[in-house]
């Protein structure tokens, strides 16, 4: 089974392209994925100006591929579920290269608001109490008879 899920932020703007035979839309981004370490491991390693995550290139093709481009920003929180696919090229030096990516079939996106704000939290919405009447304890629970009790 192949199957991948992880969450991250983004490390740059989604890139959208289309392919020009099909015309269908790609988005590439990389997500920065945190390694999991103990806060001593961590902070030693940032110290040392070391990397305490993973940057896992990301594929989505599709109307998702156009979402991702339209919603997602650097800094974004994002969840992703996809497969892992690794494939080669051949360098202009004559070199053999390997790619490992991560085709997503599903983003979610966990931070909202404007694109243009990255790293925004999602707002909460209003909370108005204005459907449920002012209840005192003396209204909720009354007192009860001995003679109402079936034991």
């Amino acid at each position: 089974m192949n199957n991948v899920v992880i969450i991250g932020r983004l490390v740059r703007d989604p890139e959208l392209k289309f392919i020009p035979s099909s015309g269908m839309a790609v988005a590439n981004f990389t997500l920065a994925v945190d390694k999991e370490m103990s806060k001593e491991k961590k902070s030693e390693m940032q110290a040392q100006g070391k990397s305490t995550a993973d940057f896992i290139p990301i594929v989505v093709f599709g109307k998702i591929a156009e979402t991702c481009a339209n919603f997602l920003a650097k800094g974004r929180m994002t969840a992703i579920n996809g497969r892992i696919q690794t494939r080669t090229y051949t360098s202009n030096a004559g070199e053999k290269r390997y790619i490992t990516e991560v085709l997503a079939s599903r983003v979610e996106f966990i931070d909202w608001g404007d694109k243009n704000q990255p790293g925004a939290r999602p707002q909460a919405r209003p909370q108005s109490n204005d459907s449920f009447p002012d209840f005192t304890d003396d209204d909720i629970f009354q007192p009860t008879d001995d003679d109402d009790i079936p034991f």
